[in-house]
């Protein structure tokens, strides 16, 4: 059994997509995902279909399925939009490669289909007119004692609040959540039965017209630091504690607020950043750090900052910056220098992106998504002589994210050779229908492969074991294990 050493981590992204449909065969985003979904795993014959129900009300039967890349895709029935969780991945580049070879699925399904000009999909986190947001959210395996959530993660907040000045992905406009709708328990608001389930206070959604641009897309959402029930109570952080991913003293520390990175650079550095941080944890090394004074209150200010100063309070009543908190995790993060091509790379490039952002943060157009984004919307209504609170630019925002290559203004910028790579356009096709080599993900897509090749209809698949019948099952608790194991009866 793979042993992990200091520094090895596990990590994965869960992305929710938004959809648009305008006219085609499938009349609805509700209709063309289900479709979609349909035609990557019935057609394309690209994963195996949940036979059984993971979750009654939230992953039916047949919602998704494991892909045989070691992904997960399916129909999550909170909004009823298409989500893609990348397969366990070890290093920067095989996550990003994974995560980008989901967009390419759900792109060549829609192709396929022959609904390129009638469906659209979109890498973003928020709905500009319906109030919604979407979640990018992250998973670390992490060591973890009995505190962590109740000390050591206060000891990362300032970070998670701060690292959105590179990390963040942009947004025209900002959103107001108003305290006038309240849901106990069946008094069903919505009509959506699953949107009342463990949720004991919602909330309305107004536009905040005082806001032209912020750096992040879901700031506005986020109520709180660490909560268990999310719905319509968005928090930071989502504590989990799952036998799928529990081993060896590790477990998933499941992060909510992240956002739906098109460039590259930016991905990997806050994943990178990220993972070098809970590592201090892991080792005692997280000591002397920033506190801030309202976590909440400070990632909607820095966000919502137009001077791009990013000033924040800390705990004492003393004033500092963004930049300046993320220094002093970038300083204690140096002890993990040399020790590793990857790391050196994180560490160089948090280092020089934070002193461009202090010198010119418009310089940093090729590499990080809010500036590239602001850079856009700016030039555009500059150009047709429009204000930046012009609803036009609501639609130029979305755009940005759209995943088909041939539509999405992100790709326009990186064909043109305006963005700052980490992968190859190779290494994406590759993970459509190859798993990272050293996780247990391998294992896993290589059984769900025979389970496609054979037609079975009688297996059972989930991140940590595959039972293809009742007579053949694969127990596969440790993540680091790449190998098929020998099954039990």
């Amino acid at each position: 059994m793979p042993t992990p050493k200091p520094g090895d981590r596990i990590m994965g992204v869960e992305t929710e997509f938004g959809c648009l449909v305008d006219g085609g065969l499938y009349g609805t985003p509700e209709a063309a995902v289900e479709v979609i979904k349909d035609h990557v795993f019935l057609h394309q014959r690209l994963g195996a279909l949940d036979l059984m129900a993971r979750d009654e009300i939230f992953e039916p039967a047949e919602c998704g399925g494991f892909l045989v890349n070691g992904a997960r895709l399916y129909i999550d029935a909170v909004g009823s939009h298409l989500e893609y969780a990348t397969a366990e991945c070890r290093d920067i580049k095989t996550l990003i490669s994974n995560d980008r070879a989901g967009h390419r699925l759900i792109t060549r399904a829609i192709r396929e289909l022959g609904e390129s000009e009638s469906i659209s999909v979109y890498n973003n986190s928020v709905d500009h007119f319906g109030g919604h947001t979407f979640g990018c959210h992250e998973n670390y395996f992490v060591e973890m004692e009995e505190d962590f959530y109740a000390v050591q993660i206060p000891k990362v907040m300032a970070f998670l609040v701060t690292r959105q000045i590179f990390a963040g992905t942009g947004r025209v406009g900002g959103h107001v959540l108003v305290d006038d709708l309240v849901v106990q328990g069946p008094n069903r608001s919505s009509p959506n039965i699953v949107d009342t389930i463990w949720v004991g206070h919602a909330y309305g959604v107004v536009p905040d017209p005082s806001v032209k641009f912020q750096l992040s897309q879901r700031a506005d959402h986020i109520l709180k630091g660490v909560a268990g029930r999310v719905r319509f109570n968005r928090a930071m952080i989502n504590p989990k504690w799952e036998t799928f991913y529990s081993y060896m003293g590790r477990q998933r520390l499941h992060v909510l607020f992240g956002e739906s990175n098109m460039m590259e650079f930016a991905y990997a550095l806050k994943v990178g950043t990220t993972s070098l941080v809970l590592r201090l944890i892991e080792e005692g090394k997280l000591r002397d750090v920033p506190r801030l004074g309202q976590p909440v209150d400070a990632l909607r200010s820095i966000s919502r900052d137009p001077t791009l100063r990013w000033a924040c309070q800390l705990w004492t009543g003393e004033t500092t910056s963004a930049i300046e908190v993320q220094r002093r995790y970038l300083d204690l993060c140096g002890a993990f220098a040399n020790e590793s091509g990857e790391t050196d790379w994180v560490l160089s490039n948090w280092s020089d992106t934070l002193d461009q952002l202090e010198r010119d943060p418009m310089a940093l157009a090729d590499r990080l998504d809010w500036v590239a984004k602001k850079k856009i919307i700016e030039d555009y209504a500059l150009s047709q002589g429009l204000e930046l609170d012009h609803d036009t630019l609501h639609s130029i925002d979305l755009e940005y994210h759209n995943i088909d290559e041939d539509k999405g203004l992100f790709y326009a910028l990186q064909q043109m050779g305006e963005t700052v790579r980490v992968i190859d356009d190779l290494d994406a096709t590759i993970a459509m229908t190859k798993p990272p080599e050293n996780t247990r993900a391998k294992a896993r897509a290589e059984i769900v492969r025979r389970i496609v090749d054979s037609r079975s209809r009688g297996y059972g698949i989930d991140w940590d074991g595959v039972a293809v019948s009742a007579n053949e099952v694969y127990d596969l608790p440790n993540p680091f294990d790449t190998e098929v194991p020998t099954p039990r009866s």
